[in-house]
C-alpha cells in the first residue's frame, strides 16, 4: 500500500516541522526518518549504510525577518516527472541579505508556499539545483519560514533542505528558477548528499 505509506509519510514530516524540538533535535529526528521509513527518500539499498545527512554548523545570521513587497507573477516548471507542469504564483518578493527571493503559492489542489533556491554554494557545498527553504504541500511547514502577522516572514535558512530527486532518481523536484538564484553563500542548511 505504497499510498498509504506515502501519506504516513508526509503525516510524519509534518508532526516533525510542527514539534517544539531545537535544531539539533530536528536534524536527528529526520536522519531516523530518512533512515527507516518505507517512503524516505533514501533508496532502499542504502538506508542500512545511511549514516545520517549533512549540515553546516547552526548560524544565528541564517535568520532574518522580512516583508514581502507584493509583486505579482506566475510561472510554469516542468517537474520531468508524472506531476508535469505545474504553475506557480508568486506572492511576493523576499528582500534577504543574499538577495531578493521570490515567495511562490503552488497553484494546484490545496497549494501551499514554496521557496526553492541556489545559492553561490551550489554545486559546490551544496546540491547544484539548489534548495528548498519551505513547501508546504510536503508538509514543511513552520521552520525554515515562519507566518509571523502584519505581514511578516521568519526565515530561517537553518533549515534549508535538498530537494528528494538528491538522493533517488525516482523522484522528480522542480528547481529553483533563476530569480531565485542568489549570488552570495548562503552557508546554512542541509549540505550537498554524499
Amino acid at each position: 500500500m505504497q499510498a498509504v505509506e506515502l501519506a504516513d509519510y508526509r503525516e510524519a514530516v509534518a508532526r516533525l516541522y510542527l514539534s517544539d524540538v531545537g535544531l539539533a533535535e530536528f536534524r536527528a529526528r529526520r536522519d531516523a526518518l530518512f533512515a527507516g521509513h518505507p517512503q524516505s527518500p533514501i533508496p532502499p539499498d542504502e538506508r542500512a549504510r545511511f549514516g545520517g545527512l549533512r549540515y553546516f554548523p547552526p548560524a544565528d545570521d541564517a535568520i532574518v525577518e522580512v516583508a514581502p513587497r507584493e509583486q505579482p507573477g506566475r510561472i510554469e516548471i516542468d517537474t520531468g516527472g508524472p506531476d508535469g507542469v505545474v504553475r506557480y504564483d508568486r506572492v511576493g518578493v523576499l528582500a534577504t541579505p543574499w538577495g531578493e527571493l521570490s515567495l511562490w503559492w503552488i497553484a494546484a489542489y490545496g497549494g501551499g508556499l514554496f521557496v526553492p533556491f541556489r545559492d553561490a554554494t551550489s554545486g559546490h557545498e551544496t546540491y547544484g539545483g539548489g534548495r528548498y527553504l519551505t513547501d508546504t504541500v510536503k508538509g514543511a511547514y513552520g521552520r525554515g519560514l515562519q507566518l509571523l502577522g502584519s505581514g511578516r516572514l521568519r526565515l530561517d535558512f537553518n533549515y534549508a533542505y535538498n530537494p528528494s530527486c538528491v538522493y533517488d532518481s525516482r523522484w522528480a523536484c522542480p528547481l529553483a528558477p533563476r530569480e531565485n538564484w542568489l549570488t552570495a553563500p548562503v552557508r546554512a542548511g542541509e549540505l550537498t548528499y554524499p
